[in-house]
């Protein structure tokens, strides 16, 4: 009775701080996890569900207004293009759907989709450019298709799946493969410009790229899971300088914001802020889980979501953070996994013989891969259980 006592006073007080921070406006449920990023277009919130759906939510009341249906999870985030949502699926198609009503406008066979490993989340989320959708698949293939009917008007075969989205600048394609080669690609033919083979490390040689790369004026920022994070000349794709984050991923694409870079990590739990031309560490966060998402900002805040169910905000300059969310089932089950000191629980292994338990243990937090999106103070996001959010940000609150 006293720890039940105490468990429900911790409850009382953590949902009382981030009241003060935060407040939730609505919460749309799909049936089952949510790693899609989403996309706002006038008043309706766009994302994709490991359910197999697509789904369009009056972002005001938090209300379905139609759903689409795929054969495999939509762990792509929606691009939109004038009247159209364009999206991938695991059931290897490429979908143009219509942003008012879901139906379909056309479909695009890929040769075929794969999951990489547990820790592959992503599908390739396609960016549109000129009238041309660039998207990658798990096929090893960057296809470039026109927007009005899905037509191929170039392809590019890599050696890997490629789950990153590609970026577009200055008629310049990057894309990232799980081949560990990150590739330049003229954007009008698909010819290769320039590739860069990340360096590797003895555990995980290949280098692989997973997540699309930030570009800012011409530099090229990605990390890679050989524990790199790298700055690249985008016209010659010659380095800049790297970091090597001894022990962990990289998996998130950078956020700039006053020309520093921020980026979570996955196995070193950290979250960091350097300098963009140089590299320099201003300052680092300690976690107790991985960041997978990019982060986004709320006036001189950075917010970004973390596996342990968490939503943070952090002040740019100082690296000085608040919890301004956790998911009902964090609250829950967060005791299950993590002791007192926030640190996992003696009879927890992460990596042990039960690593895929181990995962969905963690999963089952409502973890929070999706890139948040911010749009007048208010936070869009989803969850591994389902859930998407609609949160309201107390901006005030978060400079005190």
């Amino acid at each position: 009775m006293r720890q039940l006592l105490s468990t429900l006073l911790y409850l009382l007080l953590v949902s009382t701080l981030y009241a003060q921070n935060s407040s939730l406006l609505w919460k749309f449920q799909t049936g089952a996890g949510i790693y899609s990023s989403p996309a706002v277009n006038g008043n309706r919130i766009y994302f994709g569900s490991s359910d197999m759906h697509l789904y369009a939510v009056d972002k005001t009341s938090g209300k379905q207004v139609w759903k689409f249906e795929t054969k495999g999870a939509v762990n792509s985030s929606p691009a939109i293009h004038q009247n159209s949502v364009i999206f991938s699926s695991a059931d290897s198609y490429i979908y143009s759907v219509d942003k008012n009503t879901g139906k379909l406008l056309w479909k695009f066979k890929t040769k075929g989709e794969q999951r990489y490993d547990l820790w592959d989340y992503y599908l390739s989320s396609p960016t549109v450019s000129d009238n041309v959708i660039y998207i990658g698949s798990g096929d090893s293939i960057v296809y470039a298709l026109g927007t009005d009917s899905g037509k191929p008007l170039w392809s590019y075969k890599t050696h890997g799946a490629v789950h990153a989205a590609p970026v577009v600048r200055d008629n310049t394609v990057f894309i990232g493969s799980y081949d560990g080669n990150l590739y330049a690609l003229d954007s009008k033919s698909g010819k290769l410009i320039w590739k860069f083979k990340t360096v590797g490390d003895a555990n995980f040689p290949k280098g692989e790229i997973q997540r699309a790369v930030l570009v800012h004026d011409n530099t090229v920022f990605f990390g890679s899971r050989d524990y790199n994070i790298y700055a690249l000349d985008a016209k010659t794709g010659t380095g800049k300088w790297n970091m090597k984050e001894r022990g962990s991923w990289v998996i998130a694409t950078p956020l700039l914001y006053n020309n520093d870079i921020y980026f979570g990590t996955s196995d070193t739990h950290r979250f960091y802020c350097m300098s963009a031309e140089s590299g320099k560490i201003k300052w680092t966060l300690p976690l107790n889980m991985r960041v997978y998402g990019t982060a986004s900002l709320i006036d001189n805040q950075v917010v970004f979501g973390c596996f342990n169910g968490k939503i943070y905000s952090v002040d740019a300059a100082t690296g000085k953070s608040k919890v301004i969310f956790q998911t009902e089932e964090s609250k829950k089950r967060y005791h299950t996994l993590y002791g007192s000191d926030d640190e996992f629980r003696k009879d927890f292994e992460l990596y042990g013989n039960n690593y895929v338990d181990a995962e969905k243990q963690i999963l089952s937090l409502g973890s929070i891969l999706s890139d948040p999106l911010v749009e007048n103070q208010v936070v869009y996001f989803g969850d591994t259980n389902g859930f998407f959010y609609a949160l309201k940000v107390n901006t005030e609150a978060l400079r005190q």
